[in-house]
């Protein structure tokens, strides 16, 4: 089971990055990808998230990496 402190902090990432898209701010949009990709790989090799935890994620982290392909100004 994944500790909510790590839940809470890898959803408010992704729900920065979701609105950042909504609003079409494309810098902040791509620094919040960033900081999600960084954060889940972070976690991933410490331990906190789980094999399964981290494969739902990187899914998430993958999908909005290919929606954002070409996202620029």
């Amino acid at each position: 089971m994944i500790k909510r402190s790590t839940k809470r902090t890898l959803d408010g990432k992704l729900n920065e990055l979701v609105i950042n898209l909504e609003n079409n701010y494309k810098d902040l949009a791509r620094d919040a990808l960033k900081d999600l990709t960084e954060t889940v790989e972070q976690m991933k090799a410490s331990g906190e998230l789980k094999e399964k935890d981290y494969l739902k994620y990187k899914k998430k982290v993958d999908e909005y990496t290919e929606k954002m392909v070409g996202y620029h100004h």
